[in-house]
């Protein structure tokens, strides 16, 4: 799929209260934190990923999506794709699901082996796990 769409992917790792955001390097290679996005209406979040799409020429959208053990979508998956259906209506990239399973976790470990702890830790945890999520995918999308 790189093949078909070069150039910056954008990887989302959407919460109740937080959206983490990761961005590929132009060569879909390397995935970066970008940042968390605080959740504020629909319109304010679509709105401001529209935004980080424009300036990081974004030409790919990932979005983490929770499974259950059963490989089904979890409630919070089900929430997922309502809400990512009504940003497709306004995004002019393309944009697909993967499975964020333990991204959280693994984020967390890693902010911890940092030594980032606290407050400060929550607040980056999003943005880590967006850059898991977004990681996981590059190494299998990798030619």
């Amino acid at each position: 799929m790189s093949e078909t769409y070069p150039g910056r992917v954008m990887a989302l790792d959407l919460g109740s209260k937080r959206i983490g955001v990761a961005i590929s390097d132009p060569t879909r290679t390397i995935a970066k934190s970008y940042g968390v996005v605080k959740r504020k209406s629909r319109e304010e979040d679509f709105a401001r990923y529209r935004q980080i799409m424009a300036e990081q020429q974004v030409t790919l959208l990932l979005v983490g999506l929770p499974t259950t053990s059963e490989g089904e979508d979890s409630d919070t998956a089900v929430w997922i794709r309502n809400y990512i259906a009504e940003f497709s209506e306004q995004c002019e990239v393309p944009i697909q699901y993967w499975d964020e399973s333990f991204t959280t976790v693994h984020a967390e470990e890693s902010l911890r082996q940092r030594g980032t702890r606290g407050k400060k830790a929550r607040q980056q945890v999003d943005a880590v796990a967006a850059a898991f999520i977004l990681q996981s995918y590059l190494d299998a999308h990798r030619t």
